[in-house]
């Protein structure tokens, strides 16, 4: 029998309740629950090679940078070894909300591994089944998991120190909630959720140098929002403002005639464009102007929303009325300058330039090995990667 609204409204509406309510139990986990308001902050470093893709480099080589409290993911106790195309540094998750409440928070990370964190996890990196740490052979995806998360926008500040006046500390300075997290040994605080990785996922754009221009393409359906390349040698330094990429353009490498406080004040206001509250745009530039602006030639870039959410997925349960997820990418340009420098500074024993480029040392030189056509040359920078290689073996000893 044929029913109709008309003829069985009584039923019609039953129905019509019934799949709303099925409805509403599937996506009830997605429901904005509470007033609460997650910001965070992070970067995508990466090196793009001589083919203008993300080459695959020892992101995890030199100084882990940061205060000794952090947690480390210990099955990757040797990670000078640990090989990939991207080092995720640094993002950290704020959290705003007008009363106490507890969240559950997990993120995943495609084609990489969670490598340390602070508080205290439940689980990191649960799916990890083999030691094999290419991360070009893993299957599996990386992942974080905070069970239970108090967040007290009248808590406590006492955070932990440990002397280092570590640039770590800069991304506490913030007017957001301070949290806490239960552990075996008592309660951790802190002022964010803190957590890094490595990956060898693709970045969204493709680079490649020649003597004075960069070729750019964006890799994306979705438009970089704001990229700027900046070079620096020694005391000197520009940058140039590309505005938003959509396809692909080349760009003049910039006059080294600018002032660092000239491109703080522009690159601070992006990110307070792109959603991040003053005092934490502020407080990421804070955390990595250092970085950032080091020797070198580099892609400084905004990284598309979609893209952050597909390779690093965010869960907090009962969901956020609001989520703001702002990630600045640093591609590394290995630029005819750069190798110039460092070949010089190699021939020279100037050991001071060669530790400007520090982490970055091998794949510049396996960069310039490959397009070596001189085999004496080539021979010569073999040799400079071999010290290189033998350095971060020691270091990896201590």
């Amino acid at each position: 029998m044929k029913l109709n609204r008309t003829s069985h409204p009584v039923l019609a509406v039953a129905i019509f309740f019934a799949i709303s309510f099925s409805l509403f139990l599937a996506d009830a986990e997605q429901l904005p629950e509470t007033d609460l308001i997650v910001h965070e902050w992070g970067t995508f470093t990466s090196i793009a090679g001589p083919d203008g893709l993300s080459m695959g480099w020892l992101p995890l080589t030199g100084s882990t940078d940061l205060p000794s409290f952090v947690e480390h993911f210990r099955e990757v106790a040797f990670k000078g070894g640990l090989r990939g195309t991207v080092r995720m540094e640094t993002p950290v998750l704020y959290f705003y909300s007008p009363c106490e409440t507890s969240v559950s928070v997990n993120v995943s990370f495609a084609k990489g591994l969670i490598t340390e964190w602070y508080p205290h996890a439940d689980s990191a990196n649960p799916a990890l089944t083999n030691r094999d740490y290419s991360l070009f052979n893993i299957k599996s995806t990386g992942a974080i998991t905070w069970n239970s998360v108090q967040i007290e926008p009248q808590g406590s500040t006492d955070f932990p120190l440990d002397g280092s006046g570590n640039h770590y500390f800069a991304a506490r300075n913030t007017s957001s909630a301070s949290l806490s997290v239960e552990t075996p040994s008592g309660p951790q605080r802190e002022k964010f959720l803190f957590y890094r990785g490595v990956s060898a996922f693709s970045v969204p754009i493709d680079a490649t140098a020649a003597d004075s221009t960069i070729h750019l393409q964006n890799r994306l359906p979705d438009e970089i929002p704001a990229a700027i390349l900046f070079e620096r040698r020694g005391t000197q330094l520009g940058y140039r403002m590309l505005g938003p990429l959509r396809d692909q353009a080349a760009y003049t490498t910039p006059e080294l005639s600018a002032s660092l406080d000239s491109l703080s004040t522009a690159l601070e206001g992006i990110l307070i464009s792109q959603g991040l509250f003053p005092d934490e745009a502020h407080a990421m530039l804070e955390t990595w102007k250092n970085s950032w602006f080091e020797e070198g030639s580099r892609l400084i870039y905004i990284v598309p929303r979609r893209f952050i959410d597909s390779v690093l997925p965010l869960r907090i349960t009962p969901a956020p009325s609001a989520t703001t997820r702002v990630f600045v990418g640093r591609l590394e340009l290995i630029t005819p300058a750069t190798e110039r420098a460092v070949e010089s500074a190699f021939a020279s024993n100037d050991q001071l330039t060669l530790a400007k480029y520090n982490r970055f040392l091998e794949p510049i030189l396996s960069t310039m090995i490959q397009k070596s056509t001189d085999p004496v040359r080539k021979e010569q920078l073999i040799r400079h990667r071999q010290e290189v290689f033998n350095r971060l073996y020691a270091l990896r000893q201590n």
